[in-house]
């Protein structure tokens, strides 16, 4: 292959490409409608010259024919007048006027058929015309919706990529962690007072206690006078620890509650 035809070939690559890009095919759609419209225009034309020359041709036709029956009508009259002679020449003239009108017959058949023809032609292309504008709006249609989905996917795509879009997702992140942290401190502080009331009703049953035995303590040993008297089995000496070992028991006590 020579350099020439190589670039040659590119070239109209090159060229089919850039037409192919630039067809567009709501106005290409325009442009056919506009052209079968036109060729329509031109077969009407040609269908009304057809019908003239057919009525031209069948007015010839009768004409052509009349003077044939008019020239046998002499032959005729000339022949009762006894004049042979005229009525020969009256018979030539019809003679000619009869070839006439059937040559323009058989072209006025001819005419006939062609006209016929052009008709059925017509209003074939007038249907297809019909049809095509039906479908023309039909694939407008699609066409654009197809060039809205396929505006609407590449908006979609551009925003996977575009700062915009990271920017709102990582706001979004932002404000998922806030709200996290504040659920945390929620809970941490509902904690902490579920541990305080808990704390506080531990200590009051330990302060009731201590409050109690500090009362008991207080009365001193036991007398008849403060003390209801017992069964003789069951009294048993009070007064037998010294005051050392309750000063002792008190102070296990406090160390006890300390270590709470």
């Amino acid at each position: 292959m020579g350099l020439f035809d190589r670039i040659s070939r590119v070239v109209k690559s090159n060229l089919n490409d850039l037409v192919s890009k630039a067809e567009d095919p709501e106005k290409m759609l325009e442009q056919a409608i506009l052209e079968m419209q036109e060729d329509l225009v031109q077969l009407r034309q040609a269908v009304a010259q057809t019908i003239a020359a057919q009525k031209r041709s069948e007015q010839q036709y009768n004409q052509a024919q009349g003077e044939a029956n008019r020239w046998q009508r002499n032959a005729q009259l000339a022949l009762q007048k006894g004049d042979e002679n005229l009525a020969r020449q009256a018979l030539e003239r019809k003679k000619n006027f009869a070839e006439t009108a059937n040559t323009l017959q058989a072209s006025l058949a001819k005419q006939v058929g062609q006209t016929d023809a052009l008709k059925r032609n017509l209003i074939a292309l007038e249907s297809k015309i019909s049809e095509a504008k039906t479908k023309k709006d039909m694939l407008k249609a699609r066409s654009s919706a197809a060039k809205a989905q396929e505006q609407l996917q590449s908006t979609v795509g551009r925003l996977g990529t575009s700062s915009a879009m990271a920017a709102f997702e990582r706001m979004e992140e932002k404000v998922l962690m806030q709200e996290a942290r504040a659920q945390s401190a929620a809970e941490l502080v509902g904690d902490n007072l579920e541990g305080q009331f808990a704390a506080l009703e531990a200590g009051s049953d330990v302060d009731d206690e201590l409050a109690a035995l500090k009362a008991q303590m207080s009365l001193g040993p036991a007398t008849p006078q403060n003390q209801p008297s017992l069964p003789q089995a069951a009294q048993q000496p009070t007064s037998s620890k010294s005051n050392q070992e309750i000063d002792d028991d008190l102070e296990r006590l406090r160390s006890q509650l300390d270590q709470l």
